[in-house]
């Protein structure tokens, strides 16, 4: 089975947003064959395309980089099951949630079925994903578009706005097997 780089963008407006993305990052870390290769910064940014009268809290957002073998079926199956683990409810959309994870990429594969489709559909207009995209991997080539993840940025209109946040992504939960002891003191 052959490994593919994968980019997942995760973000939180509810309860203790920070907690809530170190822990889907953490959780990431775990996945079965698969190796987190690298978390962006975390990014305050504007709530887009919320349901009307639904919460405006703004959002944490941010991107994690994986090396895996799990098929893509798998992969978002692993996310759901994660985001229904930190408290959402799958029913609900546009509101606001505790945890929403997205599959950006899956290598340089295009995958529309009715469960996924990747590249992330709407990735290129969202500057909430693309700068965290950006930093993470500037290079990386949109496979339909043909353009990095940095000309998308310079060229996007999106207006809402995005904050780097001077925290330590992950820093609340280490990528440690489960069955291990924790660090001494």
């Amino acid at each position: 089975m052959s490994v593919e780089t994968v980019f997942i963008a995760f973000g939180s407006n509810q309860g203790d947003r920070q907690d809530f993305c170190d822990r889907a990052v953490a959780l990431m870390g775990l996945l079965p064959q698969s190796t987190l290769t690298g978390i962006s910064s975390y990014y305050e940014t504007e709530p887009v395309d919320m349901a009307h009268g639904h919460d405006d809290t703004w959002f944490y957002n941010g991107v994690v980089r994986l090396e895996t073998q799990l098929q893509p079926e798998h992969l978002l199956a692993v996310c759901r099951e994660t985001e229904r683990g930190l408290g959402r409810d799958p029913e609900l959309k546009h509101v606001s949630r505790p945890m929403d994870l997205d599959v950006l990429f899956y290598g340089q594969r295009i995958i529309d079925t009715p469960q996924l489709t990747v590249p992330h559909p709407r990735l290129h207009q969202r500057r909430f994903v693309l700068t965290p995209m950006a930093e993470l991997d500037p290079d990386w080539v949109h496979p339909q578009y043909k353009q990095t993840m940095q000309a998308l940025l310079d060229r996007l209109t999106d207006t809402c706005r995005v904050q780097r946040l001077d925290v330590v992504p992950g820093s609340r939960f280490t990528t440690r097997p489960s069955c291990a002891p924790p660090p001494a003191d």
